[in-house]
């Protein structure tokens, strides 16, 4: 197995797409063609856990945080980062990032914190915009189901809490087969008019690829007609921060401790506490602060 093959498995779960413009998350350093032998997983990744890494024959450091965060003008022994940097080529090990990507989608970190805080009927607090797509196509009356079904397992059609949701209405299309062509209906040089499906479906931009693929390997025609759109609203399972609901209401310094004992912290620094109780509650698992707006909201 090569590390490329490893970075395609995260990057099927939580895109690159997803990050934030200022994040660097992804390849900070290596070759992806190189044969994957071990992986060492991290917060933060530092002098003291590349040094882990070699020792325990890792050849890929997976972390949170990038090493790399800004651009660098200079390599040199004179800076941690300089020293992470030389020390990780010299021993060949790859370096790869999944930072605000995976805070952003929908199952991943603040995801996993709000269930152990106990939250239930969670949702994106700050939809991510700009990452849908809808792709509209035509093909024949008997194959649609077929096309259908190939858009929806290649990640098409999700909806909220819905998914294989797709439009469809029933039209004739027309076309003529020039020379050199090999139409699947229809004669050469003779105008020919089809039954056909128009199938309208929304997708996230990144499996744009795999939604593409999905339909020429699907679709019956020599040449296919496709059109694919920008959209502006809001997508549901991608953004920064979760929110949830309580099971029912709880004191407000009660729940505190209980936070305190969850994540296992010595210390728990809250704001003057201006509710008794508290049933609706937003997480990040991160700084925040961009985010108070949209939880007061």
């Amino acid at each position: 197995m090569q590390i490329k093959e490893i970075l395609n498995c995260l990057d099927k779960f939580a895109s690159l797409n997803l990050q934030e413009s200022y994040d660097n998350s992804g390849l900070i350093i290596g070759n992806t063609d190189n044969e994957f032998k071990k992986a060492l997983i991290c917060l933060d990744c530092t002098e003291e856990i590349i040094e882990e890494a070699i020792n325990k024959k890792c050849n890929l450091i997976i972390s949170h945080h990038p090493l790399i965060f800004d651009g660098l003008k200079k390599i040199n022994s004179n800076t941690h980062t300089g020293r992470s940097v030389i020390k990780a080529i010299k021993n060949d090990i790859s370096l790869f990032a999944i930072h605000t990507n995976i805070d952003n989608h929908v199952k991943g970190l603040n995801s996993i914190l709000a269930k152990k805080l106990g939250l239930k009927n969670c949702r994106v607090l700050s939809p991510m915009k700009d990452i849908l797509r809808k792709i509209v196509t035509f093909c024949p009356v008997e194959h649609a189901e077929k096309v259908r079904n190939a858009l929806f397992d290649a990640g098409a059609g999700h909806i909220g809490n819905y998914d294989n949701c797709s439009y469809n209405i029933t039209g004739e299309g027309s076309f003529r087969a020039l020379e050199n062509a090999n139409p699947f209906v229809g004669e050469i040089s003779k105008l020919h008019f089809e039954k056909e499906i128009r199938i309208e479906t929304v997708f996230p931009v990144y499996k744009q690829k795999e939604i593409i693929e999905a339909l020429k390997k699907s679709h019956p025609y020599e040449e296919i007609a496709f059109d694919i759109y920008a959209l502006d609203n809001e997508c549901k399972f991608a953004g920064a921060g979760i929110i949830g609901e309580l099971e029912q209401e709880i004191e407000t310094r009660e729940y505190l401790m209980k936070i305190k004992e969850i994540t296992k912290v010595k210390c728990l620094k809250f704001s003057k506490i201006d509710k008794q109780k508290i049933k609706k509650v937003a997480v990040c698992g991160g700084a925040g602060g961009f985010l108070i707006k949209n939880a007061h909201e």
